[in-house]
């Protein structure tokens, strides 16, 4: 073998040497970069989730009393709205942990990811569909929230596909508390869906593509609900992202009861 070869040989060993080097150098900066991203984020999400849980407790203590005499929780709206001018009411779910002022925006993406407080938050608030008009006259309220793994925001609606839950007579009952009343809702359908716009469609132009929706998302539960829903009434809807953001878990209720 020539001295040439041998060189050649040799050389090309090095360079691959080298090539090997640096591959294995990338390989470790953009691990280290994955890792610190990863890290990152945990702690940014625990940080930002403690900030809504203390956020929650000072909500409770400053704005909700109970009477002495009859037990009820009282909610003021007052101090509610001095802290967030956006609050539209509060929602209880029952069996859950869903028990949350309720904001509404001028669009469906500030509270996404900013908190009660208007702060950023990857935990983002539970928030009404911007279009809805809240006088009495909407026929589908929409509500959102995240589906949070710590059980915060709207993760406990995941709840609600379980037979356990949705068997409850006494989970069927949503409220919605306004300065002004009351509102009762009964559920009336459950289901999972991929993303969509359709069931967050909160007004009709007509009767029949109203009565059309509602036969549409009767059918759409995975429990068929004896309830007598029709276009007399006013329906609630709650929707939450679930299955790494593969689909939606979504409650539909009914207006079933008023007090003033």
């Amino acid at each position: 073998m020539s001295d040439n070869n041998i060189k050649g040989k040799h050389y090309k060993k090095e360079k691959n040497k080298k090539k090997h080097k640096i591959l294995s150098f990338i390989f470790i900066i953009i691990s280290l970069i994955i890792i610190i991203a990863c890290v990152s984020y945990i702690v940014i999400w625990t940080i930002q989730n403690n900030a809504n849980e203390q956020t929650m407790k000072q909500i409770y203590d400053d704005t909700i009393s109970v009477d002495n005499e009859t037990g009820a929780s009282r909610i003021n709206f007052e101090k509610l709205k001095q802290q967030n001018e956006d609050v539209i009411g509060w929602l209880k779910v029952n069996n859950t942990n869903i028990d949350y002022p309720v904001v509404k925006g001028k669009d469906n993406d500030f509270y996404i990811k900013h908190n009660f407080n208007k702060n950023y938050n990857i935990a983002g608030w539970i928030f009404a569909d911007y279009r809805v008009k809240l006088d009495g006259t909407d026929k589908n309220i929409v509500i959102y929230g995240h589906n949070m793994k710590n059980g915060t925001m709207f993760s406990n609606l995941n709840k609600a596909l379980t037979k356990e839950w949705y068997e409850n007579e006494n989970n069927m009952y949503i409220t919605f508390e306004t300065e002004e009343q009351i509102l009762t809702y009964k559920i009336f359908s459950i289901y999972k869906t991929k993303k969509e716009t359709y069931y967050t469609t909160t007004s009709f132009k007509t009767t029949k593509s109203y009565n059309n929706f509602l036969n549409t998302i009767k059918s759409r539960s995975i429990k068929k609900f004896d309830e007598d829903v029709n276009t007399e009434d006013k329906i609630l809807t709650l929707s939450t992202c679930a299955g790494n953001n593969d689909y939606r878990v979504v409650i539909h209720a009914y207006l079933c009861n008023i007090d003033t």
